[in-house]
């Protein structure tokens, strides 16, 4: 991957995992494979992916796969699962900065984060430094308007040094209508980008969904990865890698506009077409 391509300053990369759902053996007692991958958002392409180990999880494959990725001048983001201290150390140790998700596994940061925005939402912000971004999308009838507020206000935290780097918090709010239905849902981050960007900050937030759209979603579309019913060996360990680089070489074939799914056939039909390809 490192002679395809060179991570560029700033550049996103997603850390997320995915289960291989039936590369797991009743007979036999073996779990399913469980992959964590980095996602390089401007790139588009899987930078590196470890298997979490057994009767273990993403906490301790995370740090494995960081170790490997040249990540300096960029965003890593990753879901809650990986808003440990140690990992947000290691970024930061790496050269690169963070955006971490808050959910239950930090209890007290994730309830005290939301209470001081509830808190700020109620003044208006009025007393409140902080800096807001504002988006709207359509589409497949569902409209969406999402705003991020971010702030460097971080005096009320008292454990705030025990994260490395720890600069800014954000709360993201979107708000959905579909058929008329009105739903919202709120999500807060921590962060070791700058308080007063908010449009930088919801731009590593929307791409960190980039691997679940453009990797996992197509990997299960157009590889039926969650078919797959190899368990032996490594087996399920090389297939995950292999469709990977194909996913790669695929999303990178501009020639043909059509799916990654087509894409696969027509290199199958046509040699040329699969020398495309492959670059060769």
């Amino acid at each position: 991957m490192q002679a395809i391509a060179r991570v560029t300053e700033g550049e996103v990369v997603a850390i997320d995992g995915k289960t291989l759902r039936r590369s797991f053996d009743r007979a036999s007692g073996k779990a399913g494979i469980h992959m964590v991958s980095a996602w390089a958002s401007e790139n588009r392409m899987v930078l590196g992916q470890v298997k979490t180990d057994e009767k273990s999880n993403e906490i301790t494959a995370i740090p494995k796969l960081l170790k490997v990725l040249d990540v300096k001048g960029c965003i890593v983001t990753i879901d809650a699962m990986g808003c440990q201290k140690d990992i947000a150390k290691q970024i930061t140790s790496q050269g690169a900065d963070y955006v971490l998700g808050l959910k239950g596994n930090q209890a007290n940061l994730h309830m005290e984060v939301g209470a001081y925005f509830e808190e700020a939402l109620k003044g208006d912000f009025s007393n409140t430094p902080h800096d807001l971004f504002e988006e709207s999308g359509k589409g497949h009838g569902r409209h969406e308007v999402r705003r991020l507020w971010c702030t460097n206000d971080l005096t009320w935290f008292a454990k705030r040094d025990e994260w490395a780097g720890l600069t800014s918090i954000a709360m993201v709010e979107s708000e959905r209508t579909v058929n008329g239905a009105k739903s919202s849902e709120r999500r807060y981050y921590i962060s070791s980008l700058a308080g007063d960007n908010a449009q930088t900050f919801a731009r590593a937030v929307r791409l960190h969904w980039g691997i679940e759209n453009s990797v996992h979603w197509v990997l299960d579309v157009a590889f039926r990865e969650d078919d797959s019913r190899v368990r032996k060996d490594h087996g399920p360990n090389n297939l995950a890698t292999l469709r990977h680089v194909a996913l790669i070489l695929l999303k990178n074939e501009h020639t043909t506009k059509i799916g990654v799914k087509n894409k696969r056939l027509k290199a199958g039909w046509d040699e040329q077409y699969l020398r495309a390809v492959l670059g060769i």
